[in-house]
């Protein structure tokens, strides 16, 4: 089944070039059934970049799915066109009355910063705590995740001593539960982050539960509230160049960066990436869309209290 956009978003035609399922409103329109609402907070500084990323991810699965983008108001975006948003974005101002099957927050490039000192601290707190009420279930993807976790549960975020850079192998964790169905037992996951939630106080919380952890990356995946919230430490929705793009970025700048572990084939940054971890992420995606959304959302969004 589709994923509903506006039929002028610039990823539309690489999404259809890849033959991934899209559907303009025009289209949608004439379908008798009901899509389930998604709204992504993009947090990203290349959002087109992400939006590609993501609807990539939800596209495969047999729900119609409608998207809709918002952007936090207490920012002001420097790497995109600020007609791009006008157009395709929304404020939390403009949305805050409406419901939402789910939700997804991004990460963001500000890991290094104390989360109070992050400009859009107090609005994405807004935003958290309505969505308690108004999404039934929230994916919450790395820096995101890591607010999440600090801001229901109190735990803190720490610094690495580098950059957490690469793929990573994972276990499975409490397999019975839907949200890994389907998984190997072990996993590659991308992570490139500065920050972590120690593993160990994860654990401790007896309001989450571990899905999956990595002796050298952590925890990967929880959950809480039987999964209205959902955590990813990593990135499952990077695309197969994403970490050769970061790597050769940090390079070109000077910074401090090693080549992201399990990569390239013989570290050689010269060597086109294999794509080791999209059969995952698509299966996280799908779980997600279907238990912890479709199958836990009322059909009457406004009718039915969360």
């Amino acid at each position: 089944m589709p994923i509903k956009i506006q039929s002028d978003l610039p990823v539309k035609e690489i999404l259809e070039k890849e033959n991934i399922f899209v559907m303009d409103e025009h289209r949608a329109m004439h379908q008798d059934i009901r899509p389930i609402q998604i709204l992504i907070l993009n947090l990203m500084p290349l959002k087109e970049e992400t939006e590609l990323q993501l609807l990539r991810s939800l596209s495969n699965t047999p729900l119609q799915v409608d998207v809709t983008f918002m952007k936090v108001s207490s920012h002001e975006s420097k790497n995109t066109s600020l007609s791009h948003l006008n157009k395709f974005y929304q404020t939390f101002d403009e949305l805050k009355d409406q419901k939402f099957d789910g939700m997804i927050v991004t990460g963001a490039p500000v890991e290094k910063m104390e989360f109070e000192e992050v400009d859009y601290w107090d609005e994405m707190t807004q935003i958290m705590d309505w969505s308690q009420k108004n999404v039934t279930s929230t994916l919450f993807l790395c820096w995101g995740a890591q607010a999440a976790l600090y801001y229901f549960y109190g735990l803190p975020k720490v610094q690495l001593d580098k950059k957490l850079f690469g793929l990573f192998w994972h276990r499975v964790k409490n397999r019975k539960i839907p949200l890994v169905r389907g998984f190997d037992d072990v996993f590659l996951a991308p992570h490139s982050r500065h920050t972590d939630v120690p593993i160990e106080k994860i654990r401790a919380c007896e309001e989450l539960t571990v899905l999956a952890e990595s002796e050298e990356a952590g925890i990967f995946l929880a959950m809480a509230r039987e999964g209205r919230q959902i955590f990813v430490m990593g990135h499952p929705e990077y695309d197969r160049v994403t970490l050769d793009t970061e790597y050769k970025r940090d390079l070109s700048k000077g910074l401090p960066i090693d080549i992201p572990k399990n990569y390239y084939e013989n570290d050689n940054p010269d060597n086109k990436p294999d794509l080791k971890w999209r059969a995952t992420a698509n299966n996280l995606y799908t779980n997600w869309l279907n238990y912890y959304v479709y199958q836990s959302t009322p059909f009457d969004l406004y009718g039915t209290p969360f």
